[in-house]
């Protein structure tokens, strides 16, 4: 089958950068291209040296703008869309007074399929092609984000949500429904297309001892699939599951007693973790993952990125829509910087591209597909329009360098700056009703 070249401005990364001049951490070409056939990236690198074989492909031409691999969201909640921004609360609070009702709607597959497809429309409008999700408590809830991200042929990891107490009836399942419920879900979906299953107890608060004996059952019987929790967000959480869990040295000690720790374990947030923690997520190679937008408009805390890392804790970046405030994450990147402004590190342009793409793809141990313009690896890619808007002009009229560019794209820019989306080498991004 014939392929497509696209033509732009080349940026991928081969390393987490070091410092801001890090050159060999990364590839770029002013005049470069990417060679894609069959949903798969065959070449990338300078124009002058497109192979003479590709040299008759269909040409895409995005000059003068960026092409760089898609962004990767590590965590968040689709069935949370139509709470995002929801108004004055703590973490509690905001889950029984708007999360809980909200996502008691996924019940109805209808609901579900509905905003399943808003929801990876709006992650493709920002540029995402790839995000670790959580679904309501509702088997139809995570059936319906699947069916509708296998239309897209999109590389999304999701679970259905465990839950079996500490909220109302109908959002629980039961220890027994949730990993029946879960075991039918991964074999109906786990590796169908470019899918992946998460088996996603919400936390120890709203899992029961018995729920989370199970789920590390499960996590047993599918090895190859990924955890998805949350793991000390708000000191009144950290508080509660200490009561529920009086025998435990501390939180994360709850998750390491069913085997629930691992290099496939993603834990949300972290902000209070203790130095065993610490240890522990290092030894164990967990993820800890940074929300900023959500960790400062629930008043939190402030992740602290540089500890961890110099600890050796592995460190993803995500949203966490709907607590997270944008799905798009430039607008992410621009919060982190910002918070890791406040405790003293100025996180540089390359490190934080680097978080978005290959970094993030680590972190899912998903980087020999995605989060790279490698051949061989998935056609997932993004333009990037620096320019996209007046203000963002007037910025780049005094950038002197790729790092400024980036770092203006981070801080100003939004849905507005993808100016493509490709998946699987297919172009989709809608555009935008006025």
């Amino acid at each position: 089958m014939t392929g497509q070249v696209l033509r732009g401005r080349v940026l991928t990364f081969f390393e987490r950068p070091e410092a801001i001049d890090d050159t060999a951490s990364y590839g770029y070409w002013e005049n470069g291209a990417a060679a894609l056939r069959d949903g798969k990236i065959v070449w990338r690198g300078a124009l002058n040296d497109l192979p003479e074989a590709y040299r008759h492909w269909t040409v895409r031409d995005h000059r003068p703008h960026l092409i760089v691999p898609g962004f990767i969201d590590t965590y968040s909640h689709f069935v949370q869309m139509g709470v995002i921004g929801a108004y004055g609360a703590k973490l509690l609070d905001w889950l029984r007074n708007y999360t809980f009702p909200e996502e008691a709607r996924f019940a109805d597959p209808v609901h579900a399929a509905l905003v399943a497809g808003l929801f990876l429309d709006e992650l493709i409008c920002n540029g995402v092609t790839t995000a670790a999700v959580y679904a309501s408590s509702h088997k139809v809830s995570a059936d319906a984000f699947f069916a509708e991200a296998l239309k897209r042929g999109l590389c999304m990891i999701a679970g259905k949500t465990l839950m079996d107490r500490n909220a109302p009836g109908d959002v629980c399942d039961t220890p027994q429904s949730g990993y029946d419920d879960s075991s039918a879900l991964i074999a109906a979906w786990h590796g169908k297309g470019r899918l992946l299953y998460a088996v996603t107890p919400r936390f120890a608060i709203t899992s029961s001892p018995q729920q989370l004996e199970l789920t590390g059952a499960l996590l047993k019987a599918y090895p190859d699939c990924y955890l998805q929790t949350h793991l000390s967000e708000n000191d009144a959480e950290v508080a509660f599951t200490a009561e529920l869990y009086p025998d435990e040295i501390d939180y994360l000690s709850v998750y390491q007693r069913y085997g629930l720790v691992g290099s496939r374990a993603l834990f949300g947030h972290c902000l209070h973790l203790s130095p065993r923690e610490i240890s522990v997520m290092a030894e164990s190679r967990s993820v800890a993952v940074f929300c900023p937008t959500s960790n400062m408009f629930l008043g939190s805390g402030l992740f602290n990125y540089a500890g961890l890392g110099e600890a050796g804790v592995r460190v993803s970046l995500a949203s966490d829509v709907g607590g997270g405030t944008s799905y798009s994450m430039l607008t992410t990147a621009a919060e982190a910087y910002k918070v890791c402004q406040l405790q003293g590190l100025s996180l540089n342009p390359f490190e934080t591209f680097y978080l978005l793409t290959l970094g993030n793809a680590r972190a899912l141990s998903l980087s020999h597909r995605i989060g790279t313009l490698e051949p061989g690896t998935d056609a997932d890619l993004i333009v990037l329009d620096s320019r996209a808007t007046p203000a963002m002009a007037a910025r780049m009229a005094n950038a002197a360098s790729l790092a400024d560019e980036l770092f203006a794209l981070q801080t100003l820019g939004d849905d507005r700056s993808v100016a493509a989306t490709y998946v699987a080498g297919r172009s989709l991004k809608p555009a935008r009703a006025v």
